[in-house]
């Protein structure tokens, strides 16, 4: 009971009186929102767009895995590139690309259009997202990340609860187009949001260079936070990409109760996030390694009992609730490990979370294609999840080997101070 005790003391002192979180990060949040229902919508679009355009559902489907690999890409990159630039200008200029790209989309011609403006919108959405991570970082107390980081991840999380479910709707009833425009709208009214309640964010004194930006990536704790976040995502979404075969062709539900049951992964997510974002400044690893190891189990009894429609409509929630309960942790420990590089820290998280999301669904695809059946993905990716607690315990002890050499140093400081004033008192 020592360590697990240990792993939820406090990771830094909690702020005396808690502030109120800036009204900006919540502005951030409602872009997020715009950009979350782009990024996921088209899996309730795909038959018919595929009919629209002429084209296979598979390729439709790579309109999803465009953006997914656009997001990944560019992240980083656009990092880069607006390096220099003021945060706020660049957020400006990134939701205004990302609304003309959904606007070029829902007027787009022929699929290699519809195909360019998915990748352009990611683009845009990458930047966003690791721009305004660091804008909200900027603009909260160190005891704050955390809960800045589940307000924009809720944003994410309302994106799935209320505008994936509106996008299939809005498909269904007025074609898929209608459902890009409406995202177009959203961004539009977010530009307005970020023009008017988004403040100036001073550069730094000293003008950000590449080089020592770059340079958070000899750290292997930088490394660690990478593997750990897409091995959780990925986990995740190993089984969640295929949750809707599961649910009919071995839970035995209706295809009716799909959406619904996404709906409800969707109230679990917002809910996790909400607790995880509350807890997590003071216990990062703690909300790591609990949230992390509760996939696994929902996993792991997906996996079992999926043949129970009840069990697996419960865990379809308790999954949603696990994977975004540890988000806003592993979204601020990365912002602690490379911190000396804010804007490329929210790149490179936003890149990692993009590497799982693409990898898992990747892997669970190879072990259903393999012949063992719509629960192998489960199984998947608890194996995934499990690997992610080994990677949480090695970044542990790295941190722990950290702040042991730190104790160090500053107790023979204090020692080296000791002797002097002695010796002074002597003299």
């Amino acid at each position: 009971m020592k360590g697990v005790s240990a792993l939820f003391a406090p990771d830094m002192p909690a702020p005396a009186t808690p502030t109120r979180m800036p009204i900006a990060v919540y502005t951030l949040g409602a872009a997020v929102f715009a950009l979350g229902t782009s990024e996921f919508m088209l899996s309730g679009l795909l038959p018919e767009i595929a009919r629209d355009m002429d084209v296979s559902i598979p390729q439709a489907g790579l309109l999803i895995s465009a953006f997914a690999i656009g997001m990944v890409v560019g992240a980083p990159l656009l990092a880069v590139a607006t390096l220099r630039l003021p945060r706020r200008t660049t957020l400006i200029a990134l939701i205004s690309v990302f609304g003309l790209g959904q606007v070029a989309g829902a007027l787009a011609p022929s699929y290699e259009i519809l195909f360019a403006s998915r990748v352009i919108s990611a683009l845009a959405c990458a930047g966003f997202w690791a721009v305004g991570a660091a804008v909200a970082i900027a603009m909260v107390d160190l005891g704050q990340r955390a809960r800045a980081m589940a307000v924009m991840i809720g944003g994410l999380s309302v994106a799935n609860v209320l505008g994936v479910p509106a996008g299939a709707f809005l498909g269904e009833h007025l074609g898929w187009r209608s459902a890009f425009w409406a995202v177009g709208v959203s961004s539009a009214i977010a530009l307005v949001g970020v023009i008017t309640l988004i403040p100036r964010i001073p550069l730094p004194e000293q003008k950000p260079q590449l080089r020592r930006e770059l340079a958070i990536y000899k750290d292997r704790a930088v490394w660690l936070q990478i593997a750990l976040i897409a091995l959780a995502a990925g986990g995740v979404f190993c089984a969640f990409s295929y949750l809707a075969p599961l649910l009919t062709d071995v839970a035995g539900l209706g295809s009716g109760w799909v959406p619904w049951v996404l709906g409800l992964f969707g109230v679990g997510a917002l809910i996790g996030t909400a607790v995880g974002g509350r807890i997590a400044d003071a216990h990062l690893f703690g909300v790591m390694f609990s949230g992390i190891a509760a996939s696994t189990v929902f996993l792991g009894a997906f996996a079992l009992f999926a043949d129970s429609a009840v069990a697996a409509v419960a865990l379809s929630f308790l999954l949603g609730f696990s994977a975004f309960y540890t988000a806003p942790a592993l979204n601020a420990r990365m912002f602690n490990v490379a911190g000396a590089a804010p804007t490329l820290a929210g790149a490179t998280t936003t890149a990692a979370f993009n590497l799982g999301n693409t990898g898992g669904p990747w892997l669970g695809g190879t072990v259903i294609d393999a012949g063992f059946g719509f629960r192998s993905p489960a199984w998947a990716g608890a194996a995934m999840t499990v690997t992610a607690l080994g990677t949480a315990y090695a970044a542990l002890r790295v941190q722990r080997a950290r702040s042991g050499a730190s104790r160090k140093v500053t107790g023979h400081l204090v020692e080296s101070s000791a002797d002097v004033a002695v010796e002074q008192a002597r003299s």
